[in-house]
């Protein structure tokens, strides 16, 4: 499964998009804010407040909402140009209130905030953008154009123009910052999700490949009846028929086939019965091989080097370190100029990978950050071409196998003059060997079961 493949699945974006519902239950709560701020202004500060028309206002929005309850349910998600569409609508109905009482000198202006704060966690940039713009639009126009500021009766508060003007540049830059940070905020948070959603597909999917030797043995063991009987059959047709009549050669035939069959299905068993099997448990050196392996053939030399102190290390087959180690051999080699170095080195309490290369190396604006979702490293890539490649997610998922097999992962560059980068991968050796450990006691287990009388 390459990026570009899992770029093409959703990754649970529609599941980010804005619910009807939420929309709603948040317009009723600015309306009943906007309602008792009316009663409140107009019955108990006695303010002069023109209340029919801003209750009109209310109105209209309070039949919007039933509208949308009528039309959509519950788990009804909008795309961006709808969602955005009912937020800019919820601008210019606080724009329509704000003319009637007072425009930007009203302090209830700042609530021109929320729906660009709910446009830039929710929405694209462009959308979040053309929001901003209506907003800085509405409150230009306040300021200008407005109804006086409900006060005392028979007094009328005049506020400075270079008040009104600060007012408007108030909100305007608080508009374009909280769009600017939120939608960073927002972007960040959707590419860590999208990364680890594609973390569990790659997961998934590896450990999809680790049950076939399981399901494997169990098919082995199902077939073996059937298979059984039809050799019982074969053997009775060739003591019935002649070897030498018109049938002879197909029962020898099937006979042969039958014993292939067999023989297939005996190592087919084995797979999952035999403790301490090949395919099942590696050395150190001979998981680098089989990572290294299918990357000998790009025109890049790889050099291994075993420095150890006693046992080499074994570990169970972990489809996690098999892709992490082999996607960061994979990016060192597509950036080598001549050779990729890997150093394997051990003691009691530790085991450590280092894969150097002397290309580039990372480029000094990212050298801090490999291994984050979406900070690619791409220059210029000898065995990816495919559209999708260099989008940083394929270092991010190696790093979060890795990680979780217990191993912490250091990437720096060579001191000039050399040149190069270096990636150290290290575990603590009770982790890299416990999956092995775990399995020796698990056939151990299983022996002793089988063998209890």
């Amino acid at each position: 499964m390459t990026m570009a493949d899992l770029m093409d699945i959703d990754l649970g974006r529609r599941s980010r998009r804005l619910r009807v519902d939420t929309l709603v239950k948040l317009r009723w709560l600015a309306l009943l804010g906007q309602a008792i701020a009316l009663f409140v202004t107009n019955f108990v500060l006695h303010f002069a407040v023109p209340l029919g028309p801003c209750l009109l206002v209310i109105a209209i929005s309070a039949w919007l909402n039933i509208g949308l309850r009528l039309r959509f349910g519950r788990i009804d998600r909008l795309e961006d140009l709808p969602a955005s569409a009912m937020l800019g609508y919820d601008i210019l109905q606080l724009t329509a209130l704000l003319y009637l009482t007072g425009g930007i000198e009203n302090p209830f202006s700042m609530l021109f905030l929320a729906p660009i704060m709910i446009s830039a966690v929710s929405l694209s940039g462009r959308f979040t953008l053309l929001l901003t713009v209506l907003m800085i639009g509405a409150v230009s126009a306040l300021t200008l154009w407005h109804y006086p500021l409900p006060w005392f009766p028979r007094e009328s508060l005049k506020l400075p123009f270079i008040y009104s003007a600060g007012l408007w540049a108030a909100n305007v830059i608080s508009a374009a910052f909280i769009a600017i940070y939120a939608s960073r905020v927002a972007i960040e948070a959707r590419k860590l999700a999208d990364a680890l959603a594609a973390t569990e597909l790659v997961i998934e999917r590896e450990q999809h490949l680790t049950q076939l030797d399981g399901l494997a043995a169990a098919a082995a063991h199902e077939l073996g009846t059937p298979l059984a009987t039809i050799t019982l059959v074969v053997r009775d047709l060739e003591k019935q028929l002649p070897s030498t009549g018109p049938f002879g050669e197909d029962i020898a035939l099937l006979a042969q086939e039958v014993s292939r069959c067999r023989s297939i299905l005996g190592k087919l068993t084995s797979l999952g019965d035999e403790a301490g099997n090949i395919l099942d448990e590696m050395t150190l050196g001979l998981l680098l091989e089989e990572v290294v392996g299918p990357q000998r053939d790009f025109g890049v030399l790889i050099t291994i080097v075993k420095d150890g102190e006693g046992r080499e290390p074994v570990c169970r087959r972990n489809p996690g370190i098999l892709y992490g180690l082999g996607n960061l051999i994979e990016n060192a080699i597509d950036f080598a100029a001549s050779e990729v170095r890997i150093t394997a080195q051990w003691n009691v309490a530790a085991v450590t990978v280092v894969i150097e290369d002397d290309g580039p190396g990372f480029s000094s604006d990212v050298v801090g950050r490999v291994g984050e979702p979406y900070v690619t490293t791409k220059i210029d890539r000898r065995a990816k071409s495919e559209e999708g490649s260099g989008l940083g997610l394929g270092l991010f998922i190696a790093k979060t196998l890795l990680e979780r097999s217990g191993a912490t992962v250091v990437t720096a560059n060579f001191v000039a003059p050399k040149s190069g980068a270096v990636i150290m991968i290290t575990w603590p050796r009770a982790a890299f060997e416990r999956d092995a450990k775990g399995a020796a006691a698990d056939a151990a287990k299983t022996a002793k079961a089988e063998a209890w009388p």
